[in-house]
């Protein structure tokens, strides 16, 4: 966690395109509890080939990804590999399932009293070993909207359908958030598509505006010099009508997965103008806002909301950090 808000441009990736080997791939004889029987006495091989077979969600498909392989944001440089998004969820999900049985086995024990109980999670040993396992960042961000005075600064709240969603279902969440993957199986993404920026904007189309997923069923990689969603974006942000910030980079403690958090300030009329047309409900659920507002309005960036938010409602854990990060960085973000 940097000690301010790092600019989105003052953090440099470097890509490795070669084969990288994880130590713990989810199909370990430590993951059998949790993996349920394909056949009489023959479990899936993993987490994520029970879910595509039992009770898959409408989005459901492992996709290349970015794999974080070192380097800190302090430092102003992050390594980043290649492997797939079922290699996270392999881990990640299977650690859920984990503690959640054992916690459903042992309801009164506390969780320092489930050592021994966990095989999965104590063969994982330090979280943070890119080595160890498959380190797939998400990218989640917080959308500020600086409104018209005497109006508060609102940030935009979604739901996450768990009919939709493969992960943080039935909970809240800032929005968008997506994986830090390219655009499509093609090589050619893998270097064009290496940007968190791209990768942000990617998912404000989708999720803020309702426009197709971009799934990897095109052949040819996407021209960012002309798409007018995205020079209009960035134009906006040269102007410094739009800010991007990077919060910090951080693991949820009940599946370790890894989120790189964000923050991007909007002037309100740069939003009326690019939002505009934003849409309440989206692939992954709806997003919501206060009393009959329109989504476009969204929630309150206020003590009262965000305290209510981190407290009082179910929210997935990177939404709440961003939410709390921001919040504590309010002064250096919206001046």
């Amino acid at each position: 966690m940097p000690a301010a808000p790092m600019d989105l441009d003052s953090i440099r990736l470097e890509l490795d395109e070669g084969p990288q080997l994880a130590e713990i791939t989810g199909a370990e004889g430590e993951t059998a509890p949790v993996r349920p029987l394909r056949v009489p006495g023959l479990a899936f091989e993993t987490y994520s080939a029970a879910v595509k077979h039992l009770d898959p969600p409408q989005l459901f498909e492992s996709r290349p990804s970015y794999r974080y392989l070192g380097g800190t944001v302090t430092s102003g440089a992050l390594g980043f590999g290649l492997a797939s998004y079922f290699d996270k969820l392999d881990v990640s999900e299977a650690l859920a399932h984990e503690l959640a049985a054992a916690c459903l086995a042992h309801p009164t024990a506390d969780v320092s009293d489930l050592r021994g109980r966990l095989p999965f999670r104590e063969l994982i040993g330090d979280p943070f070993d890119p080595a160890r396992r498959a380190i797939i960042p998400a990218i989640t961000t917080l959308t500020i909207r600086l409104r018209r005075f005497p109006a508060p600064p609102s940030f935009l709240l979604h739901w996450r359908d768990p009919s939709r969603v493969a992960t943080a279902a039935g909970v809240y969440d800032v929005i968008p958030a997506g994986e830090f993957q390219p655009s499509s199986m093609g090589l050619w993404d893998r270097r064009n598509d290496f940007s968190l920026w791209r990768n942000m904007v990617r998912e404000y189309s989708e999720e803020v505006l309702g426009h197709p997923e971009h799934d990897g069923t095109r052949s040819v990689p996407i021209d960012y010099a002309n798409w007018s969603f995205y020079q209009q974006l960035s134009a906006a942000r040269a102007q410094g009508k739009v800010t991007a910030h990077l919060l910090g980079f951080g693991l949820d403690a009940l599946t370790l997965a890894a989120t790189l958090l964000t923050v991007v300030v909007i002037d309100d009329d740069v939003f009326d103008e690019i939002f505009g047309t934003m849409v309440q409900f989206n692939e992954e659920g709806e997003v919501v806002s206060i009393g009959d507002g329109r989504a476009a309005d969204g929630v309150p960036f206020t003590e009262e909301s965000v305290t209510r938010m981190l407290e009082a409602e179910p929210m997935a854990a990177p939404g709440a950090a961003c939410l709390a990060l921001a919040w504590q960085h309010r002064h250096s973000l919206i001046s």
